[in-house]
């Protein structure tokens, strides 16, 4: 019988929380930046309001992180499966951005947005797990 070593949870629960605290002020702040620099924050004719964003990537930032907590106790190795799951779901989560009736400049500064809360979470959550 083999022995399955577990990545501690509170460090990764922690460190998970931590990235998307940052993640949500960096995606508000890439927001109220295009925003100042003029690109509309306008979706199907409704405005998205700047702390909509940081919102979002706390929601989804924690959805990662259960799906990390998942792969920690059924993965062989968790940490390359978080982190192609995560590059899938973020590749796929900016389809709804490319089909938005928005501006593309809009379109643009949200897809930013997902990218840059992927480049804070993914490596943060990744680096806690089990290689």
């Amino acid at each position: 019988m083999s022995t399955i070593t577990f990545a501690p949870a509170k460090p990764l629960i922690t460190g998970g929380v931590t990235a998307a605290a940052v993640a949500a002020a960096a995606t508000a702040a890439v927001a109220a930046a295009g925003e100042f620099a003029g690109i509309s924050l306008a979706v199907g004719g409704a405005p998205i309001p700047v702390s909509g964003f940081a919102v979002l990537t706390v929601i989804f930032s924690v959805v990662g992180l259960m799906l990390a907590l998942v792969l920690a106790r059924t993965a062989g190795r968790p940490r390359t499966a978080f982190v192609r799951t995560t590059v899938v779901l973020t590749a796929l989560s900016l389809v709804p951005d490319v089909l938005a009736d928005a501006s593309v400049a809009t379109k643009m500064l949200l897809m930013l947005t997902h990218v840059v809360a992927a480049a804070i979470v993914i490596p943060a959550i990744a680096r806690r797990l089990s290689a």
